[in-house]
């Protein structure tokens, strides 16, 4: 029998990337050498220093993968920047110094390509997220998540702490926040077609629908945290993304969606909401080199399944 000598704790274990990496283990991606930990919010309140210290203490990790946050989409983001950066900040904070101070062997935090700057040039790669300013509309979050990489290299330079962070593109599937005020775009999408198909009426999409993203499934992310937490042995961060040629504007991805779930009404842009960010197209070139052979599942054979999962889950997923 093979001995238990990796103890990999995931925070934010229930949340969409957590339940991936959850799935994509029991599916057979897990090995017999590791025992995998997926915590939430109900077993520490990770603001708190003193229950993230006993937290680490009670399952004495020698791995983490830290994807534990407070996260929106874009409305949210603008009304509470203030609320992100602090509540996050403590967050990553107390995560990383509990896992320094318990000896664990690595960590594997979770940035987004939000913090990227604004102003920039495309496609934006690793070396660029200090460059400049994030987009004003989601600056806390954005400032947080970049303090991530700078606590990161502090560890690695004084302590010697194999500690890095991924940045993946949009990331949506199964047990996602569905929720239309506070989601990001694509779930919150996917409700809006239920709901405007439940109801016989046509489908309004806020903005204009021209901004573009890189979205990535959160099953194809989960097996490439795994490929990062087992392999990768950098500090500085990497993206995790599907390659610039498979951006998908918002007017696409609510066509991809309404095809999904057999809608058939019309679609309306509602051009008095904000856009945000018209794009921030990223770079996979380094995952590439690593990974040449990794396949990401097309992007409408995943909205497919995520569609068939929300609507067999409405009760729940709903919320």
């Amino acid at each position: 029998m093979t001995e238990v000598t990796k103890r990999i704790l995931v925070t934010g274990g229930t949340g969409l990337v957590g339940r991936a990496i959850e799935k994509v283990v029991a599916d057979g991606e897990g090995r017999p050498d590791e025992e995998w930990i997926f915590v939430s919010s109900r077993d520490a309140d990770l603001t708190s220093s003193s229950e993230t210290k006993a937290l680490f203490e009670r399952h004495k990790p020698t791995h983490v993968i830290h994807l534990a946050a407070m996260v929106g989409g874009l409305f949210k983001n603008i009304r509470s920047n203030l609320d992100f950066w602090r509540t996050n900040i403590h967050i990553n904070d107390n995560v990383l110094h509990s896992a320094h101070e318990s000896g664990v062997q690595k960590v594997v935090s979770c940035l987004s390509t939000c913090i990227f700057p604004d102003k920039t040039t495309y496609p934006i790669d690793e070396t660029m997220i200090h460059n400049g300013p994030p987009h004003s509309s989601n600056f806390g979050y954005s400032y947080a998540k970049r303090m991530i990489d700078v606590q990161n290299r502090g560890y690695s330079e004084q302590h010697s702490r194999r500690f890095t962070a991924v940045i993946p593109t949009n990331v949506f599937g199964p047990h996602d926040n569905f929720n239309i005020e506070d989601g990001h775009v694509l779930p919150g999408l996917i409700h809006k077609v239920y709901l405007a198909k439940q109801s016989g009426s046509a489908l309004t999409v806020w903005g204009t629908g021209r901004p573009r993203r890189q979205f990535i499934y959160s099953l194809d992310l989960a097996r490439l945290f795994l490929w990062v937490l087992r392999e990768y042995d950098e500090v500085e961060p990497i993206i995790l993304s599907v390659g610039e040629e498979d951006e998908v504007s918002i007017r696409e991805a609510a066509e991809a969606i309404a095809e999904a779930m057999d809608f058939r009404g019309e679609l309306i842009f509602d051009t008095t909401k904000s856009d945000g960010q018209f794009k921030k197209t990223a770079s996979n070139a380094k995952l590439r080199r690593y990974l040449p052979e990794f396949q990401f599942t097309p992007f409408r054979k995943a909205v497919k399944e995520t569609c068939a999962w929300f609507n067999a889950n409405y009760a729940n997923a709903r919320k």
